[in-house]
């Protein structure tokens, strides 16, 4: 039989994010994420998030032991002036038995119908910068720490439960070998003269800060459009401030202004940290985080983390100059 009991208290929902690391024990590809920064991100006093959304943490039981977890989310913005009658759920991972993640996904429907909600949507997190999606191939490659790998049966399930595809992301590997930078050159100087654009690139982090602000709220207008979009308020800005900024390789962020200085573009490219995630397996302190600063400094690979382009610019080539300024 299987209990589904919501989270309690913090040891609790400790063993609610731990979970993972003994589902995906000894897996190669699946990239453990920073215990400290996932329990931040569920901490009510923390996290801006919870000032427009309520979350159930729950996890499901099987003769004590923890067979499967899943956050069942109320988005309010998204109820109330989106008026979407949409129940979120995401940090979802269970064993591989249907009678576990039915009673999961039993218990976010009945949250669901106790706020008059009438279907749900998942995985997803609080906003469109947590992960989300499932992985339905290329389970063979390592994954990335912003986006949730898991094992091949997860889909499975979630057909069986009757969900369906809604939308579908891609991501695809470039290897630098590929690029000719005469040609991104062409094309940057073209984009550059016919819509008389220029990139502004940074070494230092304080030269980056006083475009933050217009940088979130060009991501709120790049993607508005999307059916799952719920915009980042002026809290929430200085919380992802705060939180990532500082960390990010100035080097790494690009943005592209027009002849008035208005930003129309950015990228943010970072190294990849999957394979120092996996050495540091969930603790930063003490000696994990030699590891992640190593990555920072000497990155194998990198991960296009976000992107935002003005409406008025999409499908016009621009990021065509973003790839010429990283590589």
């Amino acid at each position: 039989m299987i209990e589904v009991r919501e989270v309690a208290n913090k040891k609790e929902l400790k063993a609610f994010v731990k979970f993972p690391f003994s589902l995906y024990k000894g897996s190669k590809y699946w990239v453990p994420p920073i215990i400290k920064d996932e329990l931040e991100t569920f901490n009510k006093e923390k996290n801006p998030a919870f000032l427009d959304a309520d979350a159930t943490f729950l996890l499901a039981f099987r003769d004590g032991k923890i067979v499967g977890r899943v956050a069942a989310i109320v988005n309010w913005i998204e109820v109330k002036e989106q008026k979407l009658s949409k129940m979120r759920f995401g940090w979802f991972d269970m064993i591989d038995d249907l009678e576990v993640s039915k009673a999961l996904l039993d218990k976010v429907a009945e949250i669901g119908r106790s706020h008059n909600l009438e279907y749900m949507e998942g995985p997803v997190g609080f906003s469109n910068l947590d992960k989300v999606g499932v992985l339905t191939e290329g389970f063979d490659h390592i994954g990335t720490m912003i986006t949730w790998y898991n094992h091949p049966y997860y889909e499975k399930h979630l057909i069986h439960h009757g969900l369906v595809k809604e939308k579908e992301y891609l991501e695809n590997k470039f290897p630098f070998s590929n690029v000719k930078p005469e040609f991104f050159e062409r094309v940057q100087n073209l984009i550059k003269k016919r819509y008389q654009l220029r990139p502004l690139n940074f070494t230092k982090t304080k030269d980056i800060l006083p475009y933050v602000d217009e940088m979130f709220d060009l991501f709120n207008a790049s993607y508005a459009s999307l059916a799952s979009f719920v915009p980042i308020n002026d809290i929430q800005k200085e919380y992802f401030k705060k939180r990532y900024i500082g960390f990010i390789n100035p080097e790494f962020i690009k943005f592209i202004v027009d002849k008035d200085d208005k930003l129309v573009a950015f990228a943010i490219v970072m190294p990849s940290f999957a394979e120092a995630l996996q050495k540091v397996n969930g603790k930063l302190f003490p000696f994990g985080i030699f590891h992640m600063l190593k990555a920072r400094r000497k990155p194998k690979n990198i991960t296009f983390y976000l992107i935002g382009v003005h409406p008025e610019y999409q499908n016009k080539g621009l990021t065509a100059s973003f790839l010429w300024n990283t590589t």
